[in-house]
């Protein structure tokens, strides 16, 4: 499947405004968010999640409970909806099929299919000129030794469908007194002895992501890029705006809106992208969806990624995304809520909420896990690097 690019196209579709219904594909924290921010502007909202007790089942209208393959839910959410949108990019094709049938799906299910396969992802920012990483696409046990031994030996190595924070990934070349041939079976093992892509370590600076907007009318926004910082493959903290030269936050902004416009799409959109030592910006990859990496856009910025979400799937005028404050967050796993023995704590949020500018933020998960994301601290200051201060400071103290 492909997409073609093409220059930006002013729809006269009429403005979903509120009062109507909007529909979310998922109810996990980015649900939930997005829906309080739907809520704020007067939206009535739905949800399809298996969960029962799904982070935004609290502060929705309703919640259909039913997997990313049930099209017949989907079309029942669709049916009580004036718009869906998603959250998580597990959906089914013919979910989002059955819905489009009944409201508009924002984004669309051909871009989400596209995303959803990192093979697909690849090949798709490759023909249409946009900056990578080398890689291979691999199917088997034998063209992973072959991929990883071409690409230099020291190579990520990712499942082609789901995984994330970690999931789904091995390294190879890392481990020191590693046998080559282990490494390459411990790679297969972790991809689930399934398709996937192998990619050449590169000499990394740092990681950043661009939240883009784009409404239905063809008007676009682009956020600032959000420094990231990752502990064991899961995003520990982030900061907005971050600290890059001119040059470089422009062109990742460029990067941003053309992989947008390309898609001709509507909603928004998180680029992931690496910065090397050698000053390259390269793509990582997409998430046709709120990103954690923004969630510091509530403190951040005049308008967050989740109203802006909301105002880009409803056609609305896009908000402003100018910097009002820098802003950090960082990520509480469920490793706060657990003494090293495994038994329950009690984390100390009233400490943490003491130090200056530092807000709390839960999802209403009710059991902890390792791993698990739990909710986040935020913290806004002078400048990134004190906003970043402040809010590990305060889950220091949690």
């Amino acid at each position: 499947m492909s997409l073609s690019k093409s220059k930006n196209k002013i729809q006269t579709a009429k403005p979903i405004l509120p009062g109507a219904t909007i529909g979310i594909f998922g109810g996990g924290q980015l649900g939930r968010m997005t829906a309080m921010a739907a809520r704020a502007m007067g939206y009535r909202i739905l949800v399809l999640d298996p969960d029962p007790a799904c982070p935004a089942r609290f502060v929705v209208d309703g919640c259909i409970e039913a997997g990313w393959d049930d099209s017949r839910e989907a079309a029942n959410l669709a049916r009580g909806c004036d718009v869906v949108t998603l959250e998580i990019e597990q959906i089914a094709a013919a979910s989002m099929e059955a819905a489009a049938n009944f409201a508009p799906v924002r984004p669309s299910g051909a871009m989400l299919a596209i995303i959803q396969n990192r093979i697909e992802q690849k090949d798709w920012l490759r023909r249409n000129g946009f900056p990578l990483g080398e890689y291979r696409a691999v199917q088997s046990i034998d063209e992973l030794r072959s991929a990883i031994a071409e690409l230099g030996g020291r190579c990520f190595c990712k499942s082609a469908t789901g995984g994330y924070d970690g999931r789904g990934q091995g390294k190879v070349g890392f481990a020191a007194g590693a046998s080559f041939e282990d490494e390459v079976r411990g790679a297969w093992a972790a991809l689930g002895e399934g398709p996937g892509v192998a990619e050449k370590a590169i000499e990394l600076d740092r990681e950043i992501s661009v939240m883009v907007a784009r409404a239905p009318n063809g008007e676009v926004k682009v956020f600032s890029p959000a420094l990231n910082h990752h502990e064991d493959q899961i995003l520990a903290w982030s900061v907005m705006p971050a600290p890059l030269p001119e040059a470089m936050e422009t062109e990742a902004r460029k990067i941003a809106e053309e992989i947008a416009d390309t898609f001709q799409l509507e909603g928004v959109l998180a680029v992931e992208m690496f910065c090397t030592k050698d000053g390259r910006l390269l793509v990582n990859e997409l998430a046709p969806r709120p990103h954690n990496s923004y969630h510091a856009s509530e403190r951040a910025c005049v308008t967050s990624q989740f109203e802006q979400l909301v105002r880009a799937v409803c056609d609305l005028p896009l908000g402003d995304v100018e910097i009002v404050q820098p802003a950090a967050i960082v990520n509480l796993l469920g490793e706060v809520w657990l003494n090293e023995d495994g038994t329950a704590r009690e984390p100390k949020f009233d400490e943490a909420l003491a130090v200056p500018g530092v807000r709390l933020h839960l999802y209403e998960k009710h059991r902890p896990r390792k791993g698990r994301k739990m909710g986040h601290l935020s913290a806004v200051g002078m400048t990134a690097e004190e906003a970043v201060e402040l809010v590990l400071k305060a889950k220091a103290l949690l």
